[in-house]
This record gives structure tokens, C-alpha cells and sequence, in this order.
């Protein structure tokens, strides 16, 4: 059995695309912060350590829906 390989070439997908530097550089300030909020609310508040690790995890994976949506939507208009 053979394979033709223009019938391959027309299903082959695009290579996804680069991530850019801004992107690179608004992930290291957005887990900078969820760092800085994870040591505020431990240090400062002393709410305890457990506490403070459920918050910024809450606060991160609220974040990664929301980076996740509108990479939806950006992709979904192209």
C-alpha cells in the first residue's frame, strides 16, 4: 500500500507560532508577583504557609483561565 505525498502535504499543519518576547516577558512579571503575593500574604499577613500557597495558586490558575481565553478568542478571529 502507498501513500501519495501530496495528499500528505495538503493535511500537514502549519508550524505553531513563536512566543514572542513581550509574552515571555509579561509571564516572568505575572509569576513575580503571584511569588510576591504568596510571601505577602505569609510574611506580612502571617495567615500561615498552607494558606498563603492555596491563595497564589488560586490567584495563578485564575490567571491561566483568563490567559487561556483570550488566546481562545485571538485565535478563534484568525
Amino acid at each position: 500500500m502507498t501513500v501519495d505525498r501530496d495528499v500528505i502535504a495538503e493535511h500537514e499543519h502549519a508550524p505553531p507560532d513563536e512566543v514572542s518576547t513581550a509574552t515571555m516577558i509579561a509571564y516572568a512579571v505575572a509569576a513575580t508577583l503571584l511569588v510576591g503575593w504568596f510571601l505577602f500574604g505569609w510574611l506580612v499577613l502571617r495567615q500561615g504557609f498552607i494558606d498563603s500557597v492555596g491563595e497564589a495558586a488560586g490567584a495563578g490558575f485564575a490567571l491561566l483561565l483568563v490567559v487561556s481565553v483570550v488566546g481562545t478568542v485571538r485565535r478563534s478571529r484568525r
